[in-house]
């Protein structure tokens, strides 16, 4: 089968831990121990990733530095996408037999310049503060922030994907045996203007655009990998149970925190609805597993 597989952000920092290259690069072998499995099973992979405490760093490093010297997030986006793409690739690479072929694609994501999602960032990026750390540097930089979980966090716009711009060339890169490592963070947000594509201010949602890529290369399944073993119904709830199968009609994502499940159900059943295709949530380290129907949340049409 063809798999997209999105590593969530726990595939490189978990929750507190120091944002260093030495800890990104132990947490994505890993990863990278997972995705062997899935291709030890005979799976092709094309893999993406999140990037928000890394697109945020890079922010808060070119803020720090000459006036001159601050890029704007469709660059930075850039940045972390080759970096991470390339720490996979590096990790992937030294688990994977010799001669396997593996490429990191920058990746250009279509979004509506005019969106709404532009005057209500939503999108958590970079570290966690206290609320008065939050607020202070909101008025000092001119953040939008917001609460996330029992931290507050800076908040960017994140408007929907419609097109992966190089979705094309990655289907050509799949076709010739080669696990593709793409759309990274969400992948770049471009708007289409009159003289032609140019980076825009935000930072798309990296399971809303795995799905989307899912869809255009026409995958066999789309697997969303966290560090949560399943998608629970009635979650913190004495009767809290874990969800095995269930039909896509009968998913509700607002039923479900936005900022946990509920942007990987929207995506799951987007791509179920449009494909006929089951997607799957679980646990990084059981994605063959889950593949296997042996553990994950899978969401089917029937």
């Amino acid at each position: 089968m063809l798999i997209v597989t999105a590593l969530g952000g726990n595939a490189l920092l978990r929750r507190g831990e120091p944002m260093t290259a030495e800890t990104q690069r132990a947490n994505l072998n890993r990863a990278c121990q997972a995705l062997r499995t899935l291709i030890d099973d005979g799976h092709r992979i094309v893999v993406t990733h999140g990037n928000g405490p890394q697109v945020g760093l890079l922010a808060m490093q070119a803020a720090a530095g000459p006036a001159d010297g601050a890029y704007p997030l469709d660059i930075l986006g850039a940045e972390s996408e080759g970096m991470i793409g390339y720490l996979i690739e590096q990790e992937l690479g030294n688990l994977l037999p010799a001669g396997s072929r593996i490429a990191t694609l920058l990746t250009q994501v279509l979004v509506e310049p005019d969106d709404p999602a532009f005057a209500t960032p939503t999108k958590p990026i970079g570290p966690v503060y206290s609320q008065s750390e939050a607020r202070a540097l909101a008025q000092q930089r001119g953040w939008q922030v917001a609460r996330d979980g029992e931290y507050w966090r800076r908040v960017v716009a994140s408007p929907p994907p419609l097109k992966i711009l190089e979705a094309e060339v990655i289907a050509l890169l799949v076709a010739h045996g080669i696990h593709v490592i793409c759309t990274g963070g969400g992948g770049i947000p471009v708007a289409r203007l009159p003289h032609g594509y140019r980076g825009v201010e935000a930072v798309v949602d990296k399971d809303a655009a795995s799905a989307l890529l899912a869809r255009q290369l026409n995958a066999d399944m789309l697997l969303l990998l966290s560090d949560v073993d399943a998608v629970y119904r009635d979650f913190g709830s004495p009767g809290s149970a874990a969800i095995a199968r269930i039909k896509v009609s009968e998913v509700n994502p607002a039923d479900y925190p936005a900022g946990s499940m509920r942007p990987k159900l929207a995506a799951a059943a987007a791509f179920v609805r449009e494909t006929g295709r089951p997607a799957a949530i679980g646990r990084m380290e059981d994605a063959a597993l889950i593949v296997r129907g042996k553990c994950g949340t899978r969401i089917e049409r029937a």
